[in-house]
């Protein structure tokens, strides 16, 4: 009997598709309501099954946004067109599976989990080698466990490295290796979302803003508060692009992140979350009790953010201005310095112009792609004109701030020659200005932050200040 004419058995979880159903479903969960994670824990005591049965309950799955692997999808097409019966045999909770099915078209059967068995490893190989005593079958895994299936099967399609498919080799004969390479360095590193943490330099203005650059005490503070919110910062992106994969998977660029592309398992994230979250607590037993609850403030409001002030209209910007502000503020408690009114002041209303341009921004795409609706936000497109007011309003009082303190008694204690700064408000109206210009072009980068510290324009802006500060002093 030729393999052909053999029935083709495809794995489902990291082989048809590059993510894990239940880890996917576990998050939606999670989404809806946090403190489902306790009946989460008495579903397993109860075993896989009934866990996996559960879940599917009570989470859809929209299965057309999944990270297919296009290779694997491809070579079933293949075989299909060919004659060849092609079946669904997985770990996944029977809701899940049969949907997928579904969806393809290409299965004559699914074999699936339900809250009797959980069909992984030697229990999924006993059930097929029932069906299929007669004929024997080929089978489709990526996984160690699926060893299990291929020492009784007729051949192997291994969707793995080159390691696994040596091991699978022993036990059959090879029909087919699609190649998935380990997670590459860089898709961790996008996870992170290292280049994000440049935000965290405005934890070093309050050391600029009252001239201790000369204390390294103060200075080392700084590094070790920077170290502490970048980690405690990453900890929280992890949470929210697993909170987000649907809606990132609707997105023209968010699609790409590693989470919901499938370039890295959810498990990575689930696990790193409270690494990170740890790592950063572990600095922060080095600095101020002040700048612990601060941190504890910030963690506490992304998670709100996450979970469901950004779903809220405004809310969510006056969010965002609120958690650029707290990183001034965890700036202060690292170092001890007093609080300047001015400067918070100053920070809330220029972050929230920001953050509005943010919104502003990725409504502009929208209405490019003819979408009336922001998905997971509360925005419609029709909105871009009030949130570009709302926006340049914001710039402009910020920058009337500015004045209102250079012209303060305040500002004496710092600079000699306060009255050199003046022109520095003309620098801040043209940026500004220019900002909400570049974004209403729907030249903007999502994030108007990071579009800054690339923009030759605003760097120059930025040292222009810088020079006019140093000649106050």
């Amino acid at each position: 009997m030729t393999k052909l004419s053999q029935p083709l058995v495809v794995d489902l979880d990291g082989t048809l598709i590059k993510t894990d159903l239940l880890l996917e479903s576990f998050m939606i969960l999670i989404k809806q309501n946090p403190f489902n994670l306790i009946f989460v824990l008495i579903w397993l005591l109860q075993g896989k099954a009934v866990l996996k049965a559960e879940i599917a309950k009570r989470v859809e799955i929209p299965v057309d946004l999944l990270p297919y692997n296009g290779e694997v999808l491809e070579y079933l097409q293949n075989q299909k067109q060919q004659g060849r019966l092609l079946y669904l045999a997985t770990a996944s909770n029977k809701r899940y599976a049969d949907a997928i099915a579904h969806h393809l078209g290409l299965f004559e059967a699914v074999f699936s989990s339900d809250e009797n068995i959980n069909l992984s490893g030697t229990h999924k190989r006993e059930y097929l080698n029932k069906q299929f005593s007669e004929t024997g079958y080929v089978y489709a895994g990526n996984a160690e466990i699926d060893l299990k299936v291929w020492e009784q099967s007729s051949a192997a399609v291994v969707v793995g490295t080159g390691q696994l498919t040596a091991k699978a080799k022993k036990l059959c004969p090879l029909e087919k290796h699609i190649h998935v390479p380990n997670p590459h360095f860089k898709s961790y590193i996008k996870a992170l979302r290292v280049h994000q943490w440049v935000k965290n330099g405005l934890i070093f203005v309050p050391l600029l803003t009252s001239h201790s650059m000369n204390d390294p005490d103060m200075v080392i503070a700084c590094l070790l508060a920077f170290a502490a919110f970048s980690l405690c910062a990453s900890s929280v992106y992890f949470l929210n692009d697993l909170l987000d994969l649907n809606d990132d998977r609707c997105h023209p660029t968010k699609k790409d992140r590693p989470f919901a592309a499938g370039s890295l398992s959810l498990l990575v994230g689930i696990i790193g979350t409270p690494m990170l979250l740890g790592l950063s607590g572990f600095f922060c037993l080095f600095l101020p009790i002040e700048f612990f609850l601060t941190l504890l403030a910030y963690y506490g409001l992304t998670i709100a953010y996450s979970f469901k002030l950004k779903r809220l209209v405004m809310v969510d910007v006056v969010t965002l201005a609120s958690l650029y502000t707290i990183r001034i503020v965890a700036g202060v408690a690292a170092i001890g310095v007093a609080f300047s009114f001015w400067l918070l002041s100053f920070s809330v209303f220029v972050f929230l112009s920001l953050a509005i341009v943010k919104r502003y921004t990725e409504l502009m795409k929208l209405r490019d792609m003819s979408t009336q609706k922001a998905l997971g936000r509360g925005y419609q497109v029709k909105d871009v004109e009030l949130l570009s007011s709302l926006g340049g309003a914001s710039g402009y009082i910020s920058v009337l701030v500015l004045a209102l303190y250079i012209n303060s008694p305040d500002i004496r204690s710092l600079y000699s020659q306060p009255e050199i700064m003046w022109p520095t408000c003309l620098v801040m109206l043209y940026w500004v200005s220019r900002v909400w210009i570049i974004a209403h072009r729907g030249h903007m980068n999502d994030d108007p932050i990071l579009f800054a510290l690339k923009d030759t324009a605003s760097l120059v802006c930025g040292a222009i200040i810088g020079a006019f500060m140093l000649m106050a002093v």
